[in-house]
């Protein structure tokens, strides 16, 4: 594990980048105290960052990613098909002509 100042960082910020993707964790310092860590992502993350829309969630901090996944449940069943859904909408409005 290395520790790196902001500025030093900044100006190395490839050379950490590789050490973190070949496994080391990098905490990031301001005046000798800790203020991040970067490290490589966990394996499960690759797979949430697919969805433009979770990815956007955890990096604004509105979206806490799962630590563990279960399976999923099973999707719903439609109450009515589309064409009878429309066809009571359309019962229901005859009455307004």
């Amino acid at each position: 594990m290395r520790a790196v100042g902001i500025k030093v960082l900044k100006n190395k910020l490839s050379e950490y980048i590789r050490a973190a993707q070949a496994g080391e964790t990098v905490l990031v310092t301001d005046r000798n105290q800790v203020v991040a860590e970067l490290h490589p992502p966990h394996p499960s993350r690759e797979k949430q960052l697919e969805d433009e829309f979770i990815a956007k969630g955890i990096r604004e901090g509105w979206l806490t990613p799962a630590t563990e996944f279960g399976p999923m449940p099973p999707k719903p069943e439609g109450i009515m098909k589309h064409e009878d859904l429309m066809k009571e909408l359309d019962r229901d409005r005859e009455d307004r002509f």
